[in-house]
């Protein structure tokens, strides 16, 4: 049924033990509700495609996600999904088992509405950004950190204001010490090579 990637069947044996059962039953659903669906990597991850993307799924070490490429502007009549940001990949929060997946017709009843969006042509309004000037507040030891770091200082300087939020907030969101260091070397590495928090998802 539809079209089958054996790059999906590598990418589901790799992930996760917990995960596996997830990522297959998603699969099977996907083709279920789009018999023509094709499958892809994108990103280093699956997607379905049916007339441009259509959803997607990933693997994580404690979780799995999938979401609609036009999730945004889906209607979500049970009030199942998870509103999220563009960078964010997951519309049904973290997926830790079978259970926490909404009914099987339920998911296929939206699949055929992201189905439907793609058939239309119907295309994810682009935001606007409000032009009034904002000032993000940072704290004293994330500044310390980038004055210790040249490139990374200059890039962060670069940064638009969501952008320079999305690290401040990536950093302080940490739960112990610990992981806020982690996090604190992690966003120096990336920010000295010019990304932002969200790199591993923009479109290329």
């Amino acid at each position: 049924m539809g079209n089958r990637n054996p790059k999906f069947d590598a990418y589901i044996s790799r992930a996760p033990q917990f995960a596996q059962p997830i990522l297959s039953h998603l699969r099977e659903v996907v083709h279920q509700g789009c018999p023509e669906v094709k499958e892809t990597i994108k990103w280093g991850f699956p997607h379905f495609e049916y007339k441009g993307i259509l959803c997607s799924m990933a693997a994580f070490k404690q979780y799995c996600a999938f979401g609609f490429w036009k999730g945004s502007i889906m209607s979500d009549p049970k009030k199942v999904m998870t509103q999220v940001g563009r960078t964010s990949m997951g519309h049904f929060d973290r997926i830790t088992s079978l259970s926490d997946l909404p009914l099987d017709k339920i998911l296929i009843s939206y699949i055929k509405e992201a189905m439907k969006l793609n058939d239309e042509e119907i295309k994810v309004p682009q935001r606007t950004r409000p032009k009034s000037d904002k000032i993000l507040k940072v704290p004293a030891y994330f500044l310390k950190k980038l004055k210790r770091n040249k490139a990374a200082l200059k890039t962060f300087e670069g940064f638009s204001y969501s952008n320079k939020k999305d690290y401040v907030e990536w950093i302080e969101e940490a739960k112990t010490e610990s992981t806020r260091e982690k996090r604190m070397v992690t966003a120096m590495e990336w920010m000295a090579e010019g990304k932002i928090r969200n790199w591993k998802y923009v479109r290329k």
